[in-house]
Parts: C-alpha cells; sequence; structure tokens
C-alpha cells in the first residue's frame, strides 16, 4: 500500500537556555499577532466603529477568552470525567488539550463584553473580527501537523500518511485538510468579501459566514478524522463524532445570521 512518511519535525523549534520554545505555542503567536494586525486594517478601513485602537484594546480579552475557552471547552466537552477524576491537571495546558469551539465560546463572550462596555453593536465587532480568525487555524492546524496528533483514520488514498503517535496504518492528514479549509480557504472568501462594502455594510454577514464555513468544513473533514479514543463509544452509537456535534449548532447560527443579514440605514446605498 502506498504511503508518504511523516516529516520528523522537531516540535520544539529552538531552546533559550531553560526555556523551550515549541512550535505550538508560535502558532498561536502568529495566529494573534496576525489576526490583530488584520483586525487593525479591516477596522480602518470602514468609516464607523470599531476604530484601531478599539481592536487593540480588545486583543488582550480576545486572547484570554481563547486560552481559557480553549482549556474549559476541552475539559467539558471532550473528558470531563478524566478532570473530574483529576482537577488539578485542568490548569495543565502545557500537556494539551484546547477546543476551538469552547475558544470560540470565550472569544464570543469576550466580544460582548467588549461591545457593552465601548458602546458598539456586538455584530459589527464580530464582523471585524471573524475574518481574522482563519489566519490562526491555519497556524493551529500546522501545528497540529508538526505535533503529529490529531490525525485521521486509515485511508488507501496515495497520500495517505504513517502518524508514528498512532500505528502503521496509512491515514488521512486530517490536520493538512483542516487546516486547507478552515483556514486557508475560509480567509480567502471572507478577505475577498470584506473588500466589498456593499457586504461589510450588511451586518452579521462576515460572522455568518465564518460561522457557517467552520461548521461546515469541520462537519465534513471530522468524517476523515480519528475520534478521541474516550469518544469512540459516542461516535459508534450516533456515527457522529463531539466536532460535529459542535459544528452542526454553528452552522445554524452561521446560516441564520447569514439569511437576517441587512445592511445598516445609513449605509444601505453603499456599492
Amino acid at each position: 500500500m502506498l504511503s508518504l512518511a511523516f516529516p520528523a519535525i522537531d516540535p520544539v523549534a529552538f531552546e533559550l537556555g531553560p526555556v523551550v520554545i515549541r512550535w505550538y505555542a508560535l502558532a498561536y503567536l502568529a495566529g494573534f499577532v496576525g489576526g490583530w494586525r488584520y483586525c487593525v486594517y479591516l477596522a480602518r478601513r470602514q468609516p464607523g466603529p470599531p476604530s484601531a485602537g478599539d481592536i487593540d484594546d480588545l486583543l488582550t480579552w480576545v486572547v484570554i477568552g481563547t486560552i481559557l475557552g480553549g482549556r474549559l471547552g476541552y475539559v467539558l466537552f471532550y473528558n470531563p470525567a478524566h478532570f473530574l477524576e483529576n482537577p488539578s491537571q485542568i490548569l495543565a495546558v502545557w500537556q494539551g488539550g484546547m477546543s476551538f469551539h469552547g475558544g470560540l465560546l470565550g472569544v464570543v463572550l469576550a466580544i460582548a463584553w467588549f461591545a457593552r462596555a465601548r458602546r458598539i453593536r456586538a455584530l459589527v465587532l464580530g464582523d471585524v473580527v471573524a475574518p481574522a480568525v482563519p489566519i490562526g487555524l491555519f497556524f493551529g492546524r500546522i501545528a497540529n501537523f508538526i505535533n503529529g496528533e490529531l490525525y485521521g483514520r486509515p485511508t488507501e488514498l496515495p497520500w495517505g500518511m504513517v502518524f508514528p503517535a498512532a500505528d502503521a496504518q496509512p491515514r488521512h492528514p486530517s490536520q493538512l485538510y483542516e487546516a486547507a479549509l478552515e483556514g486557508l480557504l475560509l480567509f480567502v472568501v471572507l478577505a475577498a468579501m470584506a473588500r466589498r462594502p456593499g457586504l461589510r455594510a450588511r451586518t452579521g454577514l462576515l460572522t455568518g459566514v465564518f460561522l457557517a464555513g467552520y461548521g461546515a468544513a469541520r462537519f465534513l473533514v471530522e468524517f476523515t478524522r480519528a475520534p478521541d479514543p474516550q469518544l469512540s463509544g459516542l461516535v459508534e452509537a450516533i456515527h457522529l463524532s463531539m466536532g460535529q456535534l459542535l459544528s452542526l449548532p454553528m452552522l445554524a447560527v452561521g446560516i441564520w445570521l447569514i439569511v437576517r443579514a441587512r445592511p445598516a440605514p445609513a449605509a444601505a446605498g453603499a456599492p
């Protein structure tokens, strides 16, 4: 059976004395910095709020929401029994275990709180943040690939890859599928839409396209992704993974936002 060899990339990017810098940490850093700069760019291209200064101030809250939400989401969605027995490990983020859906909820709460404090419509702020999220998703999935984690199901396709952390079977490089769909493709679509004033004027549209696009991409890729061992019984019982169950509400909310998106009264005549 044909297969590709997994590239042996050291998860540690470099070391500075006792400080160990991993690719996963650099991926988070690249996602936050790249997303922040792109949000500032989008904010400067529109006449109303949020301003570039608002985006600068929001960054800290987005980072906190991502990390806390991502960790708590993993604890509650993916391994509650383990952490109920080992509560001291809940904060041990360096051991791995983050949930995108949990991180998304954390960011949504951060945006809602910040928008209320600055008297900005939450969806208006969301439409500036949403196009930048795929930047972090892309780098995060590449880091998953480098770590050899979150690999796919066995496959006979010629690009199947043997992951040392799994077994000798060629498997789908599902991390790369997600990097391409949730990261690269979704970013291109949202960036193209954000360049059109008429679409930007439809409050909630970009947020809806992100939610629906991610939900659909994640739902499809999960068919190729190996389920978490502790959740294999759930997958066998309902034929859906936890990632798919959590993506369905995203897809529904995204479609609802797209359907209801209307231009703001002052911008209704924008091209």
